[in-house]
């Protein structure tokens, strides 16, 4: 259960893992203290809708939100199509590993303008993904992605997996209608979890239509370490994506 904070800030959520690992240099530490009070998010006080209009540049109507970005390959790379396009497309990652963070803001260094604005068009949650969710506006979403989520493959550490109905619950509230969510795993199990939560519902059409539209990962869905790893050991990856609908 959530520990309520105080001065109607918001219910601090259970975290499980690492918040940090090894000790970061000197300059990745210097990253973190200069890059992040130009990209971080505040989150309001509970029950209070983040000021999107605020964070963002309003020639970008499209935000895409990787929940969970790990070391931040898959970002950085989604940053450089969109700045390669010229699409109009913000930005935002959520992450509570401390040295992700801060890889992430290494990769993203190229794109820093030399005006001193960084870039306005991307912002970082430093905390839970889905403390985030919960902060967004309605319908403020065009694309989300989470991309290999911790398994928790014993049975009694389930309850801990990010994908739950009520995870999928606030997918649907701040997904545009016709917006994209993809999910990518390497766990059989979790595969399975995952399918049976999103398919018993009327609000996400799962887009695959043969076998490779799920095992094969699409040409813009750039490749993260993760599943390097997965592959060279031998795990299968699964790249699952559903679009929001109108339910019936």
């Amino acid at each position: 259960m959530n520990d309520m904070k105080k001065d109607g800030q918001r219910p601090r959520r259970k975290l499980y893992g690492r918040r940090q690992g090894r000790p970061l240099r000197p300059s990745m530490t210097r990253l973190l203290a200069e890059r992040l009070p130009e990209m971080g998010i505040d989150l309001p006080a509970e029950g209070q809708e983040l000021a999107i209009a605020d964070l963002l540049p309003p020639d970008r109507p499209e935000i895409w939100l990787e929940i969970g970005f790990g070391g931040g390959e898959h970002l950085v790379a989604q940053a450089e199509q969109i700045e390669r396009s010229g699409r109009p497309v913000a930005l935002l990652g959520a992450e509570y590993f401390k040295n992700g963070v801060a890889k992430l803001l290494r990769g993203l260094e190229p794109l820093h303008r030399n005006d001193g604005d960084g870039v306005p068009w991307i912002r970082l949650f430093v905390g839970d993904g889905r403390d985030l969710l919960a902060a967004l506006p309605a319908q403020s979403l065009s694309r989300v992605f989470i991309l290999f989520p911790d398994p928790w493959p014993k049975a009694r550490h389930h309850k801990r997996r990010l994908i739950q109905d009520r995870m999928i619950d606030q997918l649907a509230r701040v997904l545009k209608d016709g917006a994209l969510l993809r999910i990518a795993t390497d766990d059989p199990d979790y595969l399975i979890w995952i399918m049976a939560r999103m398919m018993r519902r009327g609000d996400f059409d799962w887009l695959a239509e043969t076998a490779a539209d799920w095992r094969e990962r699409p040409d813009d869905w750039p490749a993260t370490r993760y599943e390097e790893k997965a592959r060279a050991a031998g795990r299968v990856c699964s790249f699952l994506t559903f679009r929001r609908v109108t339910a019936a």
